[in-house]
């Protein structure tokens, strides 16, 4: 089931009707409601989650302390409900939120799942995002033989020659109706986009959330 707060039509999520366990508990998953990224897990018990839908902002339950916690209430990075999900069993909850500051780990890493093999990563989120990162990271520590630092090199006219170049080839696959060629074409016109993006630094998130706000 889903519950969106950006939408007041929606009806809440039935608090009575979560499954919690035997502490009167359920596991939470925090998402950014953007890009999809993995950002924490904490417990909610009936009262964290009505104050949830209460305020819009995820408030959640300290095993440790046996209280009530409002994220980001000492810090600053609160969490803007978005969305509020509940699995088939109902007995866990996916909550997708706008992260303040971008941090949701109390480390200062934008997510709680920020280590692969004892070093530290960014969290995976959908496959433009993760394209974006790789991007990013090319231009702040550019490589040998990267067609990436070469575009960046070229600066606004090679970039530009390309996603015009591009544009052209995504319209005659198009009208050629050639399926196999249309994904290829696209694919290459998104990595030059983003390509853009990175050199004019303008984050993918931007664009995200403008995309959101012309969905409704």
């Amino acid at each position: 089931m889903f519950f969106s707060s950006t939408n007041p039509q929606q009806p809440p999520i039935p608090v009575d009707r979560i499954r919690y366990d035997e502490r009167g508990l359920v596991p939470a998953i925090i998402q950014d409601y953007l890009d999809g990224a993995v950002l924490m897990m904490a417990w909610m018990n009936r009262e964290s989650l009505q104050k949830t839908l209460e305020t819009g902002e995820t408030w959640f339950w300290s095993r440790s302390r046996q209280e009530l916690w409002h994220k980001g209430q000492t810090s600053g990075h609160v969490q803007k409900v978005r969305s509020l999900r509940y699995d088939c069993d109902s007995d866990a909850l996916l909550i997708g939120v706008e992260q303040v500051g971008d941090i949701a780990c109390h480390t200062g890493e934008r997510s709680c799942f920020h280590r692969v093999d004892g070093k530290v990563a960014p969290p995976p989120g959908d496959t433009l995002s993760q394209l974006f990162q790789v991007i990013c990271d090319r231009r702040h520590r550019p490589q040998e033989n990267s067609y990436t630092c070469e575009l960046f090199a070229g600066g606004d006219n090679r970039i530009l020659k390309k996603l015009g170049e591009e544009c052209a080839e995504v319209v005659m696959a198009c009208k050629d109706n050639d399926a196999e060629a249309i994904a290829s074409e696209v694919a290459d016109l998104l990595y030059h986009t983003l390509v853009a993006l990175a050199y004019h630094q303008v984050d993918l998130k931007s664009v995200y959330r403008t995309l959101q706000q012309r969905r409704h």
